[in-house]
């Protein structure tokens, strides 16, 4: 397992990329716009960081910028913690069989998304190509919000 990101939603970018940049020391990686979803990804890394972030993309800030205004209640702000792991499929089968829920199933053999006991959303997501589809992933159905 790798540590990824952690990802916080914003309202201002200007103001954000002030505080989290110009204040704070943290630098902009790199940018990914998407205008199908309607928002602006922007990965941040410490200076002592960007070596690795360059090579791995982490660890990372990922400040989410949704285009549509939004008041953030009950945590919402705060997205999730994100994990690369080598089998996505074993992983969820073990958190399952611990008695997790998988929230989001590895449907597309890439990505996941968890819970944890305070509520904290996780994204787990396959290292490297994803798996091909199988089930019962394919046919699991969401649950819930992540």
């Amino acid at each position: 397992m790798r540590y990824l990101h952690t990802m916080v939603r914003i309202t201002d970018v200007d103001a954000s990329l002030d505080f989290y940049c110009n204040k704070l020391g943290l630098e902009e990686v790199r940018r990914y716009e998407n205008e199908k979803g309607r928002f602006t990804l922007i990965f941040l890394a410490a200076p002592k960081d960007k070596g690795a972030s360059s090579a791995a993309r982490a660890p990372e800030l990922e400040l989410t910028y949704n285009w549509d205004p939004e008041d953030y209640t009950g945590g919402r702000n705060f997205g999730h913690l994100a994990y690369k792991v080598d089998n996505i499929y074993d992983t969820c089968r073990r958190l399952m069989d611990g008695g997790v829920t998988i929230n989001r199933p590895p449907r597309d053999g890439h990505m996941a998304f968890v819970r944890s006991p305070d509520n904290i959303s996780i994204e787990i997501l396959q290292e490297g190509d994803p798996l091909p589809p199988a089930e019962p992933w394919v046919s699991m159905p969401n649950t819930g919000s992540w």
